[in-house]
C-alpha cells in the first residue's frame, strides 16, 4: 500500500500528516520549536532546530505508524509559513537565525518606500504590500545594518528552501512563497529587476523558481537510509501554508472566502486574476498562471491568544498549548457578546492587513471593577475576530463574498466558528 506524507513548517511547530491514496488520514504527529524575541521588533528562529525537529517527527511517524502498517511512501509534499528570511554563506551554512514573518526591524525601510513612486511601481509588479514582513525589506535592512553578514551572503532563502536544500542539495522556491518575498514579478513569473536593485542583490542569490506542483529534487542518499525511504519517493515542493489552507477549503470557482486563524490569521479568496488594490493593501500569491490566492494576512491570531494563555491561564506545561486554549474558549462562553464593554486591540506584533502599521500596539480599553478573567478571555478572542472581520470588509471592496470556509485551530472550536459567522453575517 502507498501513502502520501505532508510536512507543514508552521510558525511554532512542524505538523506532519500521512494519507492513504483515498485521502484518509492514517497518522499524524507534530513537534514544537521556539521563537526568540531578543529585543523589540525582533523575531527569530534557529534553522537547525527546525530542521532537526522536522526530521525527528518524520522519523517517529514513519517508524511508529507508517512502516508497521506496511505502507510505502509515494511522495512527500511541503508547505511552510511565509515571509521568512535566512541568509546562508556560499556553502549553504546559515549566517545566523532565520527571521520570521512577525519581525518588524525593517519598519523604517517600509515607511520610506511604501508611499513612494518606487513603492507603487513595486506593488503593481509584485502584488505585494510593502511591510517589514517582506524579505525584500529585511534584506534592505541587512544591507544597511549588518554589512558584514550581507557581504558574506551566498543565498537568501525561506525556511522551506533551507529545509529542502538540506534534504536535496538544491536551492528551490515555489511560486507562492516567491510572491511572499516581495521580489517576484507576478506577471512575468521572474525575479523583478527593480526589487533586486533596491535590495542590492542579484537573481543568482535567490533560489530557482519552480511551479507548486514540481518536484523539489532527489532525497540525499544519507536521508534515504536514515529514514528508510526509497529513491523513488518524490519530494514535491508544494506551496505556502496560507495558500494550501485556502485551496484545501475548496473555494475555487465560488464566491466564498476562506478565514484562517492559526498563529497568524487571514481572509483570502481564489480567482483567475490578481486583485489590484489602489491603496496597496491586498496581497496576491501566484499558484499557476490562471490561479491567484488574494487577500490580507494579520499578525493578530493564535500567537496573540497563546500569549494571553501563557500569561494568565493555569499553564503547567510550556508546550501544553492546545488543552489550555480549549479551556479558555470554554471560559469565554460564560460572558455575553461584547465582554460587558471591555475591548482589546490585538496589535502585540504590530499589524499587517488591514492597517499595515508595524508600530501599532495592543491595549485593553474600558476596564471596570466588575471585569474578571473571563471577560479578558472573551475580549481577547473578540479583538482577534474583529481584526479578521476588518480584513474581510476590505476584501468585499473587490469581491462579492457570499459564505465563508474556516480553518485553523480556532475553527475547530464551535464557539469561535459561531463568532466568525455572527461577525461576518455569513454562513460558515
Amino acid at each position: 500500500m502507498k501513502c502520501i506524507i505532508t510536512i507543514e513548517l508552521g510558525t511554532n511547530a512542524v505538523r506532519i500528516f500521512a494519507f492513504d491514496l483515498n485521502g484518509t488520514v492514517i497518522g499524524s504527529m507534530k513537534g514544537y520549536y521556539p521563537t526568540f524575541y531578543s529585543q523589540p521588533d525582533y523575531s527569530e528562529q534557529d534553522p537547525e532546530q527546525i530542521f532537526i525537529t522536522m526530521l525527528y517527527v518524520l522519523k517517529n511517524l514513519l517508524n511508529e505508524i507508517i512502516y508497521p502498517r506496511r505502507y510505502k511512501v509515494a511522495s512527500i509534499c511541503f508547505s511552510s509559513y511565509m515571509h521568512s528570511l535566512l541568509t546562508v554563506d556560499r556553502n549553504g551554512v546559515p549566517l545566523g537565525n532565520a527571521i520570521t514573518w512577525s519581525d518588524n526591524r525593517a519598519k523604517k525601510e517600509a515607511s520610506e518606500i511604501r508611499e513612494s513612486a518606487l513603492g507603487t511601481e513595486m506593488y503593481n509588479k509584485t502584488g505585494t504590500p510593502l511591510h517589514p514582513m517582506s524579505p525584500l525589506l529585511k534584506i534592505a535592512w541587512l544591507r544597511k545594518n549588518d554589512p558584514n553578514k550581507f557581504s558574506q551572503a551566498g543565498k537568501f532563502l525561506s525556511i522551506k528552501s533551507y529545509v529542502l536544500y538540506q534534504l536535496t542539495g538544491e536551492y528551490v522556491i515555489d511560486y507562492s512563497l516567491a510572491c511572499a518575498t516581495g521580489m517576484l514579478n507576478i506577471h512575468q513569473i521572474a525575479w523583478e529587476k527593480i526589487a533586486l536593485e533596491y535590495a542590492g542583490i542579484n537573481a543568482d542569490q535567490l533560489p530557482q523558481l519552480v511551479p507548486v506542483f514540481a518536484e523539489a529534487g532527489t532525497l540525499k542518499k544519507a536521508y534515504q537510509n536514515s529514514l528508510g525511504l526509497s529513491s523513488d519517493t518524490k519530494l514535491l515542493i508544494g506551496s505556502s501554508d496560507g495558500c494550501m489552507a485556502t485551496l484545501g477549503a475548496g473555494i475555487w470557482n465560488t464566491d466564498k472566502a476562506t478565514v484562517t486563524i492559526e498563529d497568524s490569521s487571514a481572509v483570502r479568496v481564489v480567482g483567475r486574476k490578481m486583485l489590484h488594490d489602489e491603496k496597496r493593501r491586498v496581497f496576491n500569491y501566484l499558484i499557476t498562471e490562471d490561479c491567484f490566492v488574494s487577500g490580507g494576512p494579520s499578525n493578530s491570531g493564535g500567537a496573540v491568544f497563546e500569549w494571553f494563555v501563557k500569561q494568565f491561564a493555569d499553564f503547567p506545561n510550556a508546550y501544553d498549548v492546545d488543552s489550555s486554549m480549549n479551556a479558555m474558549f470554554e471560559e469565554a462562553t460564560k460572558v455575553q457578546s461584547g465582554s460587558e464593554g471591555l475591548l482589546f486591540l490585538p496589535y502585540l506584533l504590530g499589524e499587517r492587513a488591514p492597517i499595515w502599521n508595524p508600530n501599532a500596539r495592543g491595549m485593553y480599553f474600558g476596564i471596570n471593577i466588575k471585569h474578571e478573567r473571563q471577560h479578558f478571555v472573551r475580549a481577547t478572542i473578540e479583538g482577534i475576530m474583529y481584526e479578521v472581520y476588518s480584513i474581510g470588509k476590505m476584501g468585499k471592496e473587490h469581491r462579492n463574498i457570499k459564505g465563508l470556509s474556516i480553518n485553523g485551530s480556532f475553527a475547530n472550536n464551535p464557539f469561535c466558528a459561531q463568532l466568525i459567522a455572527d461577525m461576518f453575517n455569513e454562513p460558515v
